[in-house]
């Protein structure tokens, strides 16, 4: 068997194991970590010149962000904080197609950085955590504009 498959394999069994035992908190936290490896991965593609996997990457990202982050927005229920990140994650997606359609290594920093602010703001408010025990009106509307999460 070749080293690359069997590492894939590990990859795949350890990744839906990690989903399988996720609560909402950590499967939106997966999602941010997924969109950010794509990200990069869609960055390596530009810079070896392999457009196809650089498309793929990106698209991922945006099906991510779009069908995943995106669509988890409790609109209803986070009332303005779930209406802004709706904004922000249709801003990545165009960002995203534009980074595609002109390989620009710049525009994935952007949507990079914009995800991991948040992402690193979502790991904060952790259901039981001290920073959410410090900040349970901030930690509450978060949590909100994911629903259930």
């Amino acid at each position: 068997m070749n080293t690359t498959v069997a590492v894939n394999a590990y990859k795949n069994v350890s990744f839906e194991s990690e989903i399988t035992g996720a609560d909402p908190h950590k499967l939106i936290s997966l999602l941010f970590r997924g969109a950010l490896f794509e990200i990069a991965n869609a960055r390596k593609g530009i810079e070896l010149k392999e457009i196809a996997a650089k498309g793929k990457s990106i698209s991922k990202a945006i099906a991510i962000i779009s069908e995943g982050l995106n669509a988890s927005l409790d609109k209803n229920v986070g009332g303005e904080l779930a209406q802004n990140l709706s904004s922000l994650y249709d801003y990545m997606a165009i960002r995203l197609l534009d980074a595609n359609l002109n390989n620009d290594p710049a525009i994935l920093d952007e949507v990079a950085h914009l995800l991991g602010e948040l992402k690193d703001a979502w790991e904060h408010i952790r259901p039981g955590s001290i920073q959410t025990a410090q900040q349970p009106a901030v930690a509450a509307n978060a949590q909100r504009a994911y629903g259930s999460a």
